[in-house]
């Protein structure tokens, strides 16, 4: 497909240069770790022996094909594994190559804009006599995940088949005002302001729905603003940050502080630093991906809906320097929203103090927020309610499940409150 300025070349998935290298590296060091498993220097670990063994002698009955231009390779098991390498660089480079070259392109227009401040906006999804809610996305990624594409977009069908009134807090990308900006300048500022200008729409107060760090800022939103919201739903949302992985969580923390001097400078974290950061929580997990899709029809609805997700992911917008350090640092580093001690505006957040129906919901198959960290969330808000839907951090609110399984109960509890 030729590019255009409309539909500019794809350059994910973000940062390619580590994702290649992670792959490759990961792969050929099979090789090596090979040669020193032949001379006993390591020896396989006790749950994948039974496996190698089972292996070696299917190898010896169903030797693979020697390299030609090896004749004096008799090693079948060694040919197996340069084989092996050899098939997964392939179909990962297949499908990151299908993926920059795929047709699709997200052709969805927003809708209107009915207030803004610096790089925040407040969508409208309408319907103009529906009761409005208000949605918080995260700061790290871009708020359209919840209106992906024409099917998947949980903003548009809440707008046609429900009686709500969707709106949408868009932060965009930080201008220079907002690279100076912390968590208080956000929560006290342009989200409290956008509060406001929902509230004006509704003879009552509002619903406030969370997602992931948004999560976060919305539960900061009913500390300081309890009066006028009506019910509190956070998906995903992380709360203990030491609930799992706790040296991942603390290393986040220490390449931020290590990344300082390029916070001064810049004002801001890039995205593919923030990209690498967190790839370091599942390394593989791209090229899992990438390998999976190399196998599908690049036709298929599957095939569209993931290069749907990925163009978002791969869009993602930088956090300003102060929010890096609070967050990463603060919440990652010394787990302060746990500990209760994280403070916006000088007030401390804490859960048990916000008199407020609350509707968690914590998907079983995060591999972004660990459900353990979500949950202590649920625990300590005195009026919630915890659901665990058996989807991913992400496929709660785009997977094809997700309408039956979270849009509509959700909705439902909405209209409720």
């Amino acid at each position: 497909m030729k590019q255009t300025p409309q539909h500019p070349a794809r350059t994910g998935p973000r940062p390619l240069p580590l994702h290649l290298t992670t792959a490759t590296n990961g792969w050929i060091s099979s090789r090596a770790g090979l040669t020193l498993l032949k001379n006993g220097s390591s020896n396989w670990k006790p749950e994948v022996r039974k496996r190698v063994d089972a292996l070696k002698v299917a190898l010896e009955k169903n030797p693979p094909k020697t390299n030609p231009r090896k004749p004096d390779d008799s090693d079948p098991f060694a040919s197996a594994v340069d084989h092996e390498i050899q098939i997964r660089l392939a179909a990962f480079s297949s499908g990151v190559n299908a993926y920059r070259n795929h047709p699709y392109r997200r052709v969805l227009e927003d809708p209107p804009v009915i207030w803004s401040d610096g790089s925040t906006r407040l969508l409208d999804y309408g319907p103009a006599d529906g009761k409005p809610v208000l949605f918080v996305p995260s700061l790290i990624n871009r708020a359209y995940i919840l209106d992906l594409s024409e099917r998947r977009s949980l903003l548009r069908w809440m707008a046609a088949e429900t009686g709500l009134r969707p709106l949408l807090v868009d932060w965009d990308k930080p201008g220079p005002d907002e690279r100076r900006f912390t968590l208080t300048d956000y929560i006290a500022g342009p989200l409290e302001a956008a509060l406001t200008q929902a509230r004006l729409m509704s003879a009552g107060p509002i619903p406030v729905v969370g997602y992931c760090m948004g999560g976060l800022l919305a539960l900061a939103l009913a500390a300081r603003r309890a009066a006028d919201i009506s019910g509190l739903v956070l998906l995903a949302t992380p709360w203990n940050f030491h609930a799992e992985r706790v040296a991942q969580a603390e290393s986040l923390a220490r390449a931020v502080a290590a990344a300082g001097p390029l916070l001064e400078t810049y004002g801001e974290l890039p995205v593919d630093i923030i990209q690498a950061m967190f790839s370091a929580l599942d390394p593989f997990l791209v090229t899992r991906k990438f390998i999976h899709f190399s196998q599908m029809d690049m036709d298929s609805q599957s095939a569209l809906d993931f290069v749907a997700l990925e163009d978002w992911l791969n869009d993602g917008v930088p956090l300003s320097g102060p929010v890096a350090h609070e967050c990463m640092g603060g919440w990652y580093g010394r787990n302060t929203p746990h500990q209760n001690i994280w403070t916006v505006g000088g007030k401390n957040i804490v859960p048990q103090d916000i008199d407020i129906p609350s509707l968690v919901l914590v998907p079983q198959q995060d591999r972004i927020v660990p459900p353990a960290s979500a949950n202590a969330l649920a625990e300590a808000l005195p009026h919630a309610e915890c659901r665990n839907p058996r989807l991913g951090h992400i496929g709660m609110v785009a997977a094809s499940r997700a309408k039956p399984v979270i849009w509509e109960p959700m909705a439902d509890w909405l209209a409720q409150h």
